[in-house]
């Protein structure tokens, strides 16, 4: 394999980002992620336009941030390289019994942990993604083993 470009030299965690929209809902893989303040505690993630996540991000004010766990590795197709605008994701997940209830919202059973994000703001940089700032309002870590790594994907041939 060749050099890696600089933004590809990481190794972060690997998040799934539920947006809700009635009474369904919807996830997608996000590795623009960041905490970008302590107090109060916001988040930084950052969402492509074209995406049904960025979509229902129009209508709601709540999402729910989701740590992948190695076990959600086959999941990846599904959350992020499938179109929700073409593909019933909660269907799927639903039909493989992955989904649990967390606080009210629908999340991906076996997460490392969850992080109930409200929106407070969001900037168009005129890339092909938009970012969206949260405010933390609940969290909970369910493991601190385990999590889902970018350089997982990598060197198992997921992705890049």
């Amino acid at each position: 394999m060749g050099v890696k470009r600089p933004w590809n030299i990481v190794n972060m965690p690997i998040y799934s980002l539920a947006t809700y929209s009635k009474d369904s809902v919807n996830m997608n893989v996000c590795t623009y992620v960041n905490a970008v303040s302590m107090k109060p505690k916001l988040f930084m993630v950052a969402i492509d336009y074209t995406t049904k996540t960025y979509e229902q991000l129009e209508d709601s004010d709540y999402a729910v941030l989701q740590i992948l766990h190695d076990d959600h590795q086959s999941l990846i197709k599904l959350l992020g390289k499938s179109s929700g605008h073409k593909v019933d994701k909660e269907q799927k997940l639903r039909d493989q019994d992955l989904l649990t209830e967390w606080h009210g919202y629908s999340v991906l059973d076996g997460a490392c942990g969850y992080l109930l994000l409200k929106k407070q703001n969001r900037m168009n940089i005129g890339g092909d993604h938009e970012l969206f700032y949260f405010h933390v309002e609940k969290s909970s870590t369910k493991s601190e083993s385990g999590v889902l790594m970018f350089q997982k994907l990598i060197d198992e041939g997921v992705i890049l």
